[in-house]
Formats: C-alpha cells, sequence, structure tokens
C-alpha cells in the first residue's frame, strides 16, 4: 500500500469512531447501558491507536486535505461528552436537579474546553481535565456513589477543565509513559469487563477501575510537583 493509501487510511479508521458513537447511541436510547460502554470503550480504544498511526504515517503530509485533529475532536465531544452526559442523566444515575447540573455541566464546559488552543502543553499533556467524561461515567455507573459524590466529582472535574492542572496523556505524554501505558491498557479492560458483566457490584473490575482511574486522574499533577520541587533540592 502506497503511503499517501496508509495515511488516508488512519483518517477512516478514526471516522469509524462516529459510527461507534451511533451504535452506543442507539443502547443508550434503548437504556442498554453496559452495550452503550462496550461500544464507547471500542472508541476508546481506536482513539488511543489512531494518534500514533497517524504520526507514524505522517497524515499531515500525505493526507492533508482531510483535518485529522478536527475530526478527532467531533468524535470526541460525541463519544467521551455528549453520549455519556445522556447517559448520566437518562439513567437516574444523578435524580432531580443534580442529573440537569451535571448535563448541563459537562456538555458546556467541554464544548469551551474542546476549543481552548491551549489544551495541551509542550510535554503533550493537557491543561486542565480533558473532558474524558466517559471514563468518569463508567466509573460512577460501576461503583454507584451516592448522588452528592456523583455531583462533586462532576464539579470539582469541571472546575479543574480550567485550572493549569495537567492530566497525563497515557500515549504521548513522555514522562512514566512505561507505567501510564500499561494502566491505561488496564483501565480499558477493566471498563470493558465492567460493562461486559453489567456492572455486577462484586466484580473485582470495580477495584481496577478505581485503581487506574486514580492514577490517570493524579499523575499529571504528582508530575507538576515533582518538577517545581526539583530545583530545590538541586
Amino acid at each position: 500500500m502506497k503511503t499517501p493509501h496508509r495515511a488516508y487510511s488512519v483518517h477512516l479508521l478514526t471516522a469509524t469512531g462516529a459510527v461507534l458513537a451511533m451504535l452506543a447511541l442507539l443502547e443508550a436510547v434503548d437504556y442498554d447501558w453496559p452495550m452503550m460502554f462496550l461500544w464507547l470503550v471500542v472508541a476508546f480504544m481506536v482513539d488511543g491507536i489512531d494518534g500514533p498511526l497517524a504520526r507514524k504515517f505522517d497524515v499531515w503530509t500525505h493526507a492533508p486535505q482531510v483535518d485529522g485533529a478536527l475530526l478527532d475532536l467531533i468524535i470526541d465531544y460525541l463519544t467521551y461528552v455528549f453520549i455519556p452526559a445522556f447517559a448520566l442523566y437518562a439513567s437516574g444515575l444523578l435524580g432531580g436537579w443534580m442529573g440537569w447540573f451535571g448535563l448541563f455541566a459537562i456538555t458546556f464546559a467541554s464544548a469551551l474546553y474542546f476549543a481552548d488552543t491551549r489544551m495541551k502543553t509542550e510535554d503533550k499533556s493537557f491543561s486542565g481535565f480533558p473532558g474524558c467524561w466517559n471514563m468518569v461515567v463508567i466509573v460512577l455507573f460501576a461503583i454507584r456513589p451516592p448522588d452528592w459524590v456523583s455531583l462533586l466529582v462532576i464539579l470539582l472535574l469541571t472546575v479543574a477543565m480550567f485550572s493549569d492542572i495537567r492530566f497525563i496523556h497515557p500515549v504521548r505524554t513522555a514522562r512514566w509513559r512505561a507505567v501510564s501505558l500499561p494502566v491505561a491498557i488496564a483501565w480499558t479492560f477493566c471498563a470493558a469487563w465492567a460493562a461486559w458483566t453489567s456492572f455486577d457490584p462484586q466484580g473485582w473490575a470495580q477495584v481496577g477501575l478505581l485503581i487506574t482511574s486514580a492514577y490517570l486522574l493524579l499523575a499529571g499533577l504528582a508530575q507538576q510537583i515533582l518538577a517545581r520541587r526539583a530545583p530545590e533540592g538541586a
């Protein structure tokens, strides 16, 4: 296969995320949350591999007619934000006014964040929480915390989107990648298993989700703290 064909095939792979989003939405409309999340996990996996392939085949040079970054953002908003927010509200996981608040806060704040040109840092991390609500909501489905805990998590992460707290990209952030990438893969496996077992509260996947999610949420902040202390100890 010629290089331009390989480059365009990466765009085609990215575009399959839109189909996966539609399949997830169809399951959500039928209130089949486990199947909805399984499709979102598949979309998450596609999103994890299309970036490295895009860089390997240099799509910016060999397939410039398609803006891969824009295509990726459109699909990410559907799979990371829009559908998970709908699931959070329609499932009743957050009841009453809290459900409305979560729905509006997630979609509104994420639209602003996704358009922010400062979202990426020099070390390929994210400045502010990167709107990975698909990961947040599947954990909430798996552990079923009290409503006020879910609301507090949503509120804190929404505020964090517009902070200078860093959040790692498991593939692109070079520091600790030898740990971050396996943790991200473990999170994906736990998320898929939790959905496959219809979020069985006795399943081990819930513990795995909590541990891996904690690392993915806090690793960037830990790196910031260590970087600030390094000159003091030098």
